[in-house]
């Protein structure tokens, strides 16, 4: 009997890689990332596959998620429908869904636990959050639902801290902004976050009142990056403004109206910074529209190498036009184009 079961497993292991080949998955990137799996004896590579076909997926679609995240074939249909369902209280369609498990496959499959899943999702409602609100956190960080209960439950509490250390009196409207604000907040640590909060308000001298509108707006995005990260960046722009013979007062006016900078690796920030003052615009007109930075240095460069030869004066006229949509980009070269003198 025993060499009857010793004969049989190896059979069952090999089934299981010939079912994964016909269905399209990559099997040495799944060896590499979950190597475990292929010593189950039990998986259920089929019924996933028929599972997710029914929900609107593709066969590829479904290769390429067993692919990243192997494990899938390790859960059964009914946990499946359960979560499923659970998921389907957030997102209005089984597609929409779909795309989030085609681009972060281990959100769903990465626990079984689905009453720990329904507890968040309730907890999540009972602080104040609004199905468009939970939309939005399962569709960008959908690892929140997958925290445990008590992480989620510490953080919320931090926030109602923060928000009543700040003056405001109602936590449940902070907690709503900042997160719609930064739906990765839940995924990060309390430790982080309290020590990106404390270095803006003790960097930039803000009140209460000017801090509190930063981090719900424009600067909460900050608020998951490694303190150290932020402190660096900030430094960077800092000695790259002041080479140019900017104030202490102009450096934080900038980050300030622009936070997004804190973002830019060093050498990227750097780089725009020097090609655009190359071109001869000025650090004053870079301080005044920053957004110009939101451009990759390559969109730059084939704007300014358009525009100019079209008769467009960067000294003279705006620059935002380097940061705009392509679409309007293109109707304003044309127009340039049209009134450019000997046109």
């Amino acid at each position: 009997m025993k060499c009857d079961n010793a004969d049989r497993e190896p059979l069952e292991k090999e089934d299981v890689l010939n079912n994964l080949v016909a269905m399209g998955v990559d099997i040495d990137m799944a060896k590499k990332r979950q190597p475990g799996v292929f010593n189950r004896t039990i998986t259920n590579e089929q019924d996933l596959q028929m599972f997710l076909l029914s929900k609107g997926a593709s066969k590829e679609v479904i290769a390429n998620i067993i692919s990243r995240y192997p494990r899938a074939i390790t859960r059964t249909t009914e946990s499946l429908s359960k979560r499923w369902d659970l998921w389907r209280k957030i997102m209005a369609s089984d597609l929409e869904i779909v795309n989030i498990l085609e681009r972060s496959p281990e959100s769903f499959f990465r626990s079984k636990n689905n009453e720990e899943l329904e507890k968040n999702i309730n907890f999540l409602y009972s602080v104040g959050l609004t199905g468009k609100c939970l939309s939005r956190l399962l569709t960008n960080a959908p690892r929140t639902f997958s925290n445990s209960l008590s992480l989620n439950k510490q953080m919320i509490k931090f926030l109602h801290e923060v928000c009543l250390s700040l003056g405001y009196s109602d936590p449940t409207d902070f907690v709503r902004k900042i997160i719609f604000k930064n739906p990765f907040l839940l995924i990060q640590s309390t430790k982080r976050v309290k020590a990106n909060i404390e270095f803006l308000q003790s960097t930039f001298t803000l009140n209460n009142k000017e801090l509190l509108v930063l981090i719900c707006g424009s600067g909460a995005g900050l608020l998951g990056l490694s303190n150290d990260y932020v402190k660096r960046n900030y430094e960077n722009i800092k000695e790259k403004l002041f080479s140019f013979g900017c104030t202490e007062e102009e450096v934080q006016k900038f980050v300030l109206s622009y936070p997004v900078a804190i973002f830019l690796a060093e050498k990227k920030f750097n780089d725009k910074i020097n090609y655009l003052i190359e071109e001869k615009i000025s650090i004053s007109q870079i301080i005044e529209n920053p957004r110009v930075l939101d451009s990759s240095i390559n969109t730059l460069k084939n704007r300014i190498k358009e525009l100019v030869p079209a008769g467009y004066n960067l000294n003279t006229s705006k620059i935002t036009v380097l940061s705009w949509s392509q679409k309007r980009y293109k109707a304003k070269l044309q127009k340039t184009k049209k009134t450019a003198p000997g046109a």
